[in-house]
């Protein structure tokens, strides 16, 4: 399963390895790929994990959801 994510705050390599570390702490994720260009994150995942739990871990990072696809 792989859903895309719009975040907003990341402007360098050390916020796309912040926002990377954060989801890849989730329980299921199999990968997590940061494009700072788009500011979207492509996150593949084992099992669904619901978009609120993607959401909280990103904003506990310090950054901002603003859609999730």
């Amino acid at each position: 399963m792989k859903k895309t994510l719009k975040v907003e705050g990341m402007s360098c390599m050390y916020c796309a390895k912040h926002v990377k570390e954060a989801l890849q702490e989730l329980e299921g994720i199999k990968s997590a790929e940061v494009d700072l260009k788009l500011k979207m994150v492509k996150v593949e995942m084992e099992k669904s994990i619901e978009d609120n739990i993607l959401k909280i871990a990103i904003e506990d990072a310090g950054y901002e959801v603003i859609e999730i696809s």
